[in-house]
């Protein structure tokens, strides 16, 4: 709670009557503060309480404006007149700018280009890596040559097992019972 509001309820306690200034926004929200300076807390007057005044800035209906930075404390009141700022008018000159497309041996010329450094690439790769494959013995060449693990046999040899289960075979059918061994045979 800030100084001023805690001595105005004391005041209150008190007895001592307490005036507050109320001016209007605007769009008529009536605004409340001790005295509408810098440094001054400022509320929105609502029905049932008193909100402290959001940041930004309002426009008052005397053409002032409340510039508020902290929320619920005024920084400034200033005139509407030093708000609006000279309009300055710039002249903008319309240049036309020369489209020029490329032609049919210029982009031959660039694709040459292009595939000349693919060239210079490619070849470089394959004569590294035949470079180091040659330089390995025989014994690791065999050997990187067989699979690292031997393949999975995904066809089992298991086949379909039937298995039939006869529980409580002695015992009478339900009517449940004999219309689920119908839908099993199916």
């Amino acid at each position: 709670m800030k100084s001023n509001e805690m001595l105005n309820q004391v005041k209150i306690l008190l007895g001592i009557e307490v005036k507050l200034e109320q001016m209007k926004l605007e769009n008529g929200t009536v605004l409340e503060a001790d005295k509408f300076e810098a440094g001054n807390e400022i509320f929105i007057v609502t029905e049932d309480e008193r909100v402290a005044l959001p940041v930004g800035e309002y426009v008052l209906e005397n053409g002032e404006v409340v510039v508020i930075e902290e929320e619920g404390v005024i920084k400034e009141i200033k005139s509407s007149e030093s708000e609006e700022a000279p309009e300055v008018e710039v002249e903008v000159e319309a240049k036309e700018e020369e489209v020029s497309y490329a032609t049919k041996e210029e982009l031959a010329e660039v694709k040459s280009m292009i595939e000349e450094i693919k060239a210079m690439l490619e070849p470089k790769k394959e004569e590294e890596l035949s470079e180091v494959v040659n330089e390995l013995p025989s014994e690791v060449l065999q050997e990187l040559s067989k699979p690292a693990v031997e393949p999975i046999n995904t066809n089992a040899q298991l086949g379909r097992m039937e298995v039939k289960f006869n529980i409580s075979s002695k015992r009478t059918q339900s009517t449940l019972d004999r219309v689920m061994g119908k839908l099993n045979k199916l």
